[in-house]
């Protein structure tokens, strides 16, 4: 959950977002259809904004739904949005849905985490990816970033772990700049101070991967990888697999349950990984 320091008047905190998101106060007016004057009172605290317009600044602002929450209870009302635990009757049909979405996109990998990234639903794709890590890294609850990036994880089979560790660091800083959560923060110290092995040259180009990994895992006449997304390219089974991947959530969420989700789908980059897919889950 996220804290919020009882000092911490809700003009300041606003203020903050505001500057997070190179918004001027006359802009930021404009949209809400206040005045600068007006958000300059609440920004000093001589103003105390009413619930609607804190709700109002904060959809403006695109603040997430848990720190709007943190805002609401700063100012002294209480919290519009409700946090419904997954497996409440209440969210069955959300339930339904992923586990259908998920099944769907069978034979190909995807799976649901939540804000800390802990696995939520995972598809047989995905389980055939973790075949072989150890019990110990597969204890409830699954940690997508710990399983992928530990040592003992997957990290020893993505040819490209350089890359891809960097763009899945550089993802939880910007989303520790968002919601500000300590249990975020401990999570990317852990996995940003996993060891990193040294594979030498011919792992990538920094850009995707280049031709040294069709020369590392004897890929003659193997399709190159499309060089308009970072793949991921790891090794199953003696085959290398590539896949470019891509991250859902849900359109303007009233929960923040539902809003922390994420559905992480992983697209074949090549005629021979997605053959492969089909012939292991046929």
């Amino acid at each position: 959950m996220t804290t919020v320091s009882p000092d911490t008047g809700v003009g300041p905190l606003l203020r903050g977002w505001r500057e997070l998101r190179r918004i001027s106060q006359l802009d930021l007016a404009l949209r809400a259809d206040s005045s600068a004057r007006h958000i300059s009172f609440i920004e000093t605290g001589r103003s105390r904004p009413s619930e609607e317009m804190i709700l109002r600044l904060a959809e403006h602002l695109d603040i997430p739904v848990r720190e709007r929450n943190a805002l609401l209870v700063v100012a002294g009302y209480a919290p519009r949005y409700p946090q419904t635990p997954l497996d409440d009757p209440a969210m069955a049909s959300v339930r339904e849905g992923l586990d259908r979405l998920l099944a769907g996109y069978e034979p190909y990998p995807a799976l649901v985490v939540d804000g800390t990234y802990d696995v939520v639903a995972a598809n047989r794709g995905i389980a055939l990816l973790m075949e072989g890590i150890p019990e110990e890294l597969l204890v409830p609850p699954l940690n997508a970033m710990r399983i992928t990036l530990h040592p003992a994880g997957l990290a020893p089979r993505i040819l490209n772990l350089r890359e891809w560790r960097a763009d899945l660091l550089a993802q939880m800083e910007r989303q520790i700049a968002l919601v500000r959560s300590p249990e975020l923060r401990t999570l990317y110290e852990e996995v940003a101070a996993y060891p990193v092995e040294d594979r030498g040259a011919g792992t990538g180009d920094g850009n995707g991967v280049g031709a040294g990994t069709d020369a590392e895992v004897g890929g003659q006449g193997r399709e190159r990888t499309p060089s308009f997304a970072l793949p991921l390219v790891i090794e199953h089974g003696g085959r290398v697999l590539s896949f470019i991947a891509s991250i859902a959530t849900f359109n303007t969420p009233m929960d923040v349950t539902v809003a922390e989700l994420a559905i992480e789908t992983f697209l074949p980059a090549d005629r021979e990984t997605a053959a492969y897919l089909r012939e292991r889950l046929a």
